[in-house]
Parts: C-alpha cells; sequence; structure tokens
C-alpha cells in the first residue's frame, strides 16, 4: 500500500477562467500537469478529484500518471473535493493541493509530510492567521472521518473539517521562506492576468536553468 498520496482538485468552477480550468494551456501543457510534475516523484500515487463531466477529459491528459475519481454527492465544494479525495487515497498521508498552483515546490511538500509525524494536519499559515487548507498535509483516515462529519454538520468549507481533528500543527509562511523564499508555491491562477505571470515566471526559470547548465 502506498504511503503518500498528493490529492490534486479539480472539480472547482472558476468564474473567470471557465469549467475546464486545470486544462488551460501552460507552456503548452494543460495546466493541472505542471502540479503533477512536481509532486508524483514525490509521492506513491496521485489521484485527481474531478467532476463527472471532467473524467473523461482529465484521465485523456493525465494517462496513468493518476487516478481520477469524482466528486461525492452533495454541494460542489473544495471540502466535498478533499472527502472523495480523502476517500479515494491509500496513502497513510495525503497532500491535498488544488489543480492551478503550478509552482508548488516540491521541497515544501517534503517538509509538511515529515511535519506531519504524530498529526493529523500541517497546513502552512500567515503571519496574518490566514490558513492554506489547500495546500496542507492530512493523516488521510482521520481527515476523511472529519470532512465526513464536517458535511454532514452542514459545513461547506475546509475549516469545519479542520475543527474536527484533534492534532493539527500549523506552520508559519516564514518558516517556509527558508525553502521557497519567494513562496511560489502558493501562485495561484485564477485569471488570464495570473496566466501570464505564470508564463513569464516559466520564461525566466528556463532561461535560469539554460545558463546554470
Amino acid at each position: 500500500m502506498p504511503e503518500t498520496s498528493a490529492i490534486i482538485l479539480a472539480g472547482g468552477t472558476s468564474r473567470r477562467l471557465g469549467p475546464n480550468k486545470p486544462l488551460i494551456p501552460l507552456a503548452g501543457r494543460p495546466l493541472i500537469l505542471h502540479v503533477l510534475d512536481r509532486t508524483s516523484p514525490i509521492v506513491d500515487e496521485t489521484v485527481v478529484v474531478g467532476s463527472a463531466d471532467q473524467r473523461d477529459a482529465l484521465r485523456g491528459v493525465l494517462g496513468s500518471g493518476a487516478r481520477v475519481v469524482t466528486d461525492v454527492p452533495g454541494p460542489r465544494s473544495p471540502l466535498t473535493g478533499a472527502l472523495s479525495g480523502f476517500e479515494a487515497a491509500r496513502g497513510g498521508l495525503s497532500i491535498l493541493l488544488p489543480c492551478d498552483t503550478p509552482f508548488v515546490s516540491g521541497q515544501v511538500t517534503v517538509f509538511l509530510l515529515d511535519a506531519c509525524f504524530q498529526r493529523d494536519a500541517v497546513i502552512p499559515r500567515w503571519p496574518n492567521g490566514y490558513i492554506e487548507p489547500l495546500h496542507a498535509v492530512y493523516r488521510t483516515r482521520p481527515a476523511a472521518e472529519a470532512a465526513r462529519k464536517a458535511l454532514e454538520g452542514g459545513g461547506l468549507d475546509m475549516r469545519s473539517m479542520i475543527g474536527r481533528l484533534g492534532r493539527v500543527r500549523y506552520v508559519s509562511t516564514g518558516v517556509l521562506r527558508a525553502i521557497d523564499p519567494d513562496l511560489r508555491t502558493f501562485f495561484n491562477v485564477n485569471t488570464l492576468e495570473d496566466l501570464r505571470r505564470a508564463e513569464s515566471m516559466l520564461r525566466r526559470q528556463s532561461r535560469s536553468n539554460g545558463f546554470q547548465a
């Protein structure tokens, strides 16, 4: 049985980029593949959660690189997507990620996985108290149970699940800056402007890598 899983949420609706956000091209490749490329070398399996009407398109793009599962019945929200992923994941620990973070840091992911020793979750937290529950590591079975109970109680946000977990560790983004100085791991592509910025960042990265070579 795999020890770690990556759960990538791809089923949300994007008012600004449309329903097929995970498949929008970034540097000539679907956005979701950038996330997959950065996480798959670290984990034992990848689970992608999408809506029923996305399933075939996602499977066509992802091939054998990930298992595609559909959202559990109910209102569409990050929490329903998370529950679908937790129920499908085989790993004892799961890193939960959105499909629109093309610069997710492998080093940050490893740090969060390691920090989840004897914890139910490890969640990054900004100095203003804002947390990143969709860029966090969870102990899979307790998280699935907490998500299910939260939904049964009418909760739809991630905090309603996190409040039901017993051992949560919050990691300051200041600590993560030592690994990812610009915290690009949290950069989300939500608008066309974000997409253009991501293209520019990838070009600069490619030039830098070429120079180093």
